[in-house]
C-alpha cells in the first residue's frame, strides 16, 4: 500500500495522538483534563482506597457529620472562601504532627451524592502550636492561615493552617482552592452547615 506524503503526516500525527491517549491513564488525568503533577498523582494513588468511607473509618478517620457549604463565600481573617462547598470532613487525629506526609492527610473530604459519600478531596492540617513559627508547605504550596477553628466541626480556639487538594472532584477554581463550586451540599439536609461571614 502506498501513502502520499500528506497521508503519511496524517498517519504519524494520529499515531502520536493515540500513543499520548494510551499513556495518559484516567488515574493521571485530573477531572479538569490536565495531567496532575507526579507528586499529586502519587498521593491520589496512595489515597484511592478511601473511595470507600468504611476503609477510612477502619484507618482512623471519623466523620464530622456535617456538609460544610459557603453559598455566598466568606473571608475568615486572611483566608478567602469563594462561593462553594467543602463537603463532609473525615478527621484522623493520629495524622496530626509537625511533618506533613502526602500519603497521610489529616482530613478526607466526601461529597454526599444520594445515599453515598463520594471521595472528593484531601486536606492537610497543622495546628499553629505544632507548626512553630513556620508556615507549613506540601506539594510546593504554603498552607493557608493561620486561622481559627471552624465551628461547629472544630473548636474556634484550634488555630491552624490547612490546604485543600481536590484530587477527585473537579474544582473550577483550581486544585488548591479551599472551596469547590462544583461540590454540592443539600441545603435542606439537617447535616448541612452553611457558613457565613
Amino acid at each position: 500500500m502506498h501513502f502520499s506524503s500528506t497521508n503519511r503526516r496524517y498517519a504519524a500525527a494520529l499515531l502520536v495522538a493515540s500513543a499520548a491517549f494510551v499513556a495518559a491513564s484516567p488515574s493521571t488525568i485530573h477531572a479538569q483534563g490536565t495531567a496532575l503533577p507526579a507528586e499529586l498523582q502519587a498521593a491520589k494513588a496512595a489515597l484511592a482506597k478511601y473511595a470507600d468511607p468504611y476503609v477510612a473509618i477502619k484507618d482512623g478517620f471519623y466523620s464530622t457529620l456535617a456538609c460544610i457549604d459557603f453559598p455566598k463565600g466568606a473571608m475568615h481573617g486572611t483566608v478567602e472562601y469563594p462561593p462553594g462547598a467543602m463537603g463532609v470532613h473525615f478527621l484522623n487525629t493520629a495524622n496530626i504532627g509537625p511533618v506533613l506526609d502526602p500519603a497521610k492527610p489529616q482530613v478526607l473530604i466526601y461529597e454526599p451524592v444520594g445515599d453515598k459519600l463520594v471521595l472528593a478531596a484531601a486536606e492537610w492540617v497543622v495546628p499553629v502550636q505544632v507548626a512553630g513559627n513556620t508556615t507549613p508547605t506540601i506539594f510546593g504550596q504554603k498552607l493557608a492561615g493561620p486561622m481559627d477553628g471552624h465551628e461547629p466541626i472544630m473548636p474556634a480556639g484550634l488555630r491552624h493552617y490547612d490546604l485543600h487538594v481536590w484530587l477527585w472532584k473537579e474544582n473550577p477554581r483550581g486544585v488548591f482552592t479551599s472551596t469547590n463550586a462544583a461540590l454540592k451540599c443539600d441545603p435542606k439536609a439537617t447535616y448541612t452547615i452553611q457558613e457565613q461571614e
